[in-house]
């Protein structure tokens, strides 16, 4: 297919969930939601002793409300959320954490990887940047493995549950799933610009074909993040609608299923044509994204278009030992078809071998960990209207190739005046890091297996 030309014959976004082996999670009613969690407030008061009346003289209780000897308690995620709320993101960066509670101590084991947590936080660059972001997630399970921040003005805080970051031309994931679902793109197909890659003037908006227009692939388009080809995408064939249900698939404007409080990515469509360029391009502000959610957008990509919900806490223990909290991955709705997703991931290590991402995985072929991954990204750039921060993304998987082994992330850097290690750089890291401990860890199992055998 050589001509940017939308086929009138493809279902919507709707009609493609509709048809879906298994369907999409539908949103249960206002009064339903709200009495729900109300019930689950209640219960997390009475299981916990907390004063389910507000009142603030109540004395503490020194013991969990008493139950037969038999019987396990436990408690749900809303529940998890409310206790893990009353201390700061960053008091919960361990392994296991004991979390005090009107004179208990409840143990809250983390999915997180302290090695590959503490090799981040050393390398983070905070005398050139204003803040980082660094998640590091396994895409089939949603496991938080780390989440490494840095806020210079709040030592407190974590970037990486902020969700205040122009997405940038992270978004043009999204609107490369809508390109191949609705208008029937593959990586090799044909588009034209004029122009310069990184702007986008209305002039550029235009089926215009001269000497000066440029013909390259779908994938290079993606690959090499041009502007106007997403700007034409957004204003000429996909429009507002698309844009909206495909931005509202990857989980924009909603809260994720999380333990830790995350704001929902923002998303907002005006009914101006070349605001859909500017929005399917990520050539805006407005459009903004948080580092989890960006680490949960990429292992969309690995699992075949299906989002799954982000698992930072195991489980929890009592003052007793008991169990009351079990985490399971959960998967949420669909993002795109399967074969957009093909599409997608082989547009991202199209980006990594020869985009703009080019530059930081230089050498990887002969590096002893890298060679031996599929590796892909996105990367994205745009300055605060200020001027005086330049937002730096990239969001990317690693694969083993001979094995099961996978690893995505999402790292931003919000670099001031000078540019120090870019955001790409920390994903590096992360997959030296881990993937050569998981090999260890796999010799070792061996050995061990021979050795018994």
């Amino acid at each position: 297919m050589n001509d940017l030309k939308r086929q009138p014959q493809r279902p919507s976004w709707r009609e493609y969930q509709r048809g879906l082996k298994r369907p999409v999670k539908r949103a249960p009613r206002r009064r339903l939601v709200l009495a729900l969690a109300a019930l689950s407030v209640v219960l997390l008061c009475v299981y916990m002793g907390w004063p389910a009346t507000g009142a603030t003289n109540v004395a503490p209780t020194t013991a969990i409300i008493e139950r037969p000897s038999d019987a396990t308690p436990s408690i749900g995620k809303k529940d998890v959320q409310l206790l893990l709320s009353r201390v700061t993101p960053n008091d919960l960066l361990a392994e296991q954490v004991e979390l005090p509670f009107r004179e208990q101590r409840f143990t809250v084991e983390t999915s997180l990887d302290e090695t590959l947590q503490e090799r981040l936080i050393q390398a983070l660059d905070r005398k050139n940047s204003r803040y980082i972001g660094v998640v590091v997630m396994e895409p089939d399970s949603g496991r938080i493995l780390a989440m490494a921040g840095f806020d210079k003005a709040d030592p407190q805080a974590n970037p990486c549950l902020r969700s205040t970051f122009p997405a940038a031309s992270l978004f043009k994931i999204v609107t490369a799933a809508a390109a191949v679902d609705q208008c029937g793109y593959s990586s090799n197909t044909t588009v034209r610009f004029n122009g310069y890659k990184h702007t986008l003037y209305k002039s550029q908006l235009k089926e215009t074909r001269n000497r000066y227009t440029h013909a390259v692939s779908f994938g290079a388009s993606f690959a090499e993040s041009i502007n106007p080809v997403f700007g034409k995408l957004g204003q000429l064939h996909l429009g507002k609608r698309a844009l909206e249900e495909y931005a509202l698939g990857f989980g924009f404007n909603q809260d994720l299923d999380f333990e830790l409080p995350v704001p929902p990515s923002h998303l907002a469509v005006r009914d101006t044509p070349y605001h859909w360029a500017e929005i399917a391009s990520g050539f805006n502000n407005e459009t903004t994204i948080s580092p989890i959610h960006g680490a949960v957008m990429t292992a969309c990509i690995l699992n075949e278009g299906r989002m799954v919900s982000p698992i930072f806490v195991e489980r929890i223990m009592d003052p007793e030992g008991r169990e009351i909290y079990a985490a399971h991955a959960s998967w949420e709705q669909r993002a795109m078809t399967t074969r957009a997703s093909t599409v997608l991931k082989a547009m991202m290590e199209k980006t990594v071998q020869s985009g703009t991402a080019q530059k930081t995985f230089r050498g990887s072929q002969r590096d002893p960990i890298l060679s031996r991954l599929r590796m892909g990204g996105k990367t994205g750039s745009i300055s605060n209207r200020a001027h005086d921060q330049r937002f730096d993304w990239f969001v990317g998987f690693a694969q083993d190739k001979n094995g099961p082994g996978k690893l995505v992330v999402a790292s931003l850097v919000a670099h001031e005046a000078y540019i120090g290690v870019r955001a790409g750089t920390y994903a590096r890291m992360a997959f030296s890091h881990y993937f050569k401990g998981h090999w260890a860890q796999q010799n070792d199992a061996t050995a061990r297996s021979k050795a018994n055998g």
